[in-house]
């Protein structure tokens, strides 16, 4: 296809994920599925016609609220869509067709754990674990580091995190890392390998670090016991070295 073709699919293809991520952000948290049922209001719960469902253009069109009902629409929607969209774009452009699947594909699923980690501190055992088994499917197809970087990796993800869950515990008392960011990062390495894994680290850092100075800059008061969410900061540093090192 022509460059302009790949960035339209990339784009639409994103849109379209990016709907489905935001039912899931939306409901799974309560307790409610993401698959049964069709797309209600968020206010009025009345079921929603085709031509809402349009992955941003629908939200845009309507001015942001529901046309029966008038209630503002969840501004969760669009944003997902827009980022969903956004790595659907890159992926395309970045990569020959196989390899932009995988990376796109990462980069929504890195997406939606970064979300819910930031809304609701949940790091889902259903969500990351999988994520293992897939990186190294990936790898038996030839993409992206070897395979058995991809199993050390996995297994080092792990126990860095974990070793240092303990030790923090110990000298201070209390739980500094949740139990689901060791596995997390088992994810990425079974992704990215065991050698980008101080990379991932030192990223997190650093978005961690801007997030707080940003924090600080806007008059909030910042003391050693703010907690961070560790899982988003490692989805986000994590997608754009794959970018980078995939093949």
């Amino acid at each position: 296809m022509s460059p302009l073709l790949t960035a339209l699919a990339g784009l639409v293809l994103g849109a379209i994920a990016g709907s489905f991520l935001a039912v899931i952000l939306m409901r799974w948290p309560e307790g409610r599925s993401a698959l049964g049922g069709r797309s209600r209001c968020d206010s009025c719960g009345e079921a929603l016609r085709p031509g809402e469902l349009m992955p941003i253009l629908s939200y845009y069109l309507q001015r942001g609220r529901c046309r029966r009902c008038g209630a503002p629409i969840d501004g969760r929607h669009v944003t997902v869509e827009v980022a969903s969209a956004a790595i659907g774009l890159v992926a395309a452009l970045a990569h020959p067709l196989a390899l932009a699947l995988a990376t796109a594909l990462l980069g929504w699923w890195l997406l939606l754990i970064a979300l819910l980690d930031l809304e609701y501190q949940w790091l889902p055992d259903r969500l990351t674990l999988p994520l293992i088994p897939v990186g190294w499917a990936v790898a038996w197809l030839g993409i992206g580091p070897a395979l058995p970087d991809r199993v050390i990796g996995a297994a080092m993800g792990f126990l860095i995190l974990w070793l240092v869950a303990i030790v923090y515990k110990r000298l201070r008392g209390w739980e500094g890392l949740g139990g689901g960011d060791p596995k997390l990062l088992a994810a990425i390495g079974a992704w990215l390998g065991w050698q980008q894994l101080p990379i991932v680290l030192l990223g997190a850092g650093l978005f961690g670090l801007a997030a707080v100075l940003t924090h600080w800059l806007r008059g909030h008061k910042v003391t050693g016991t703010d907690r961070l969410p560790l899982g988003t900061l490692m989805a986000i540093a994590a997608w754009p070295i794959w970018l980078l090192i995939a093949s």
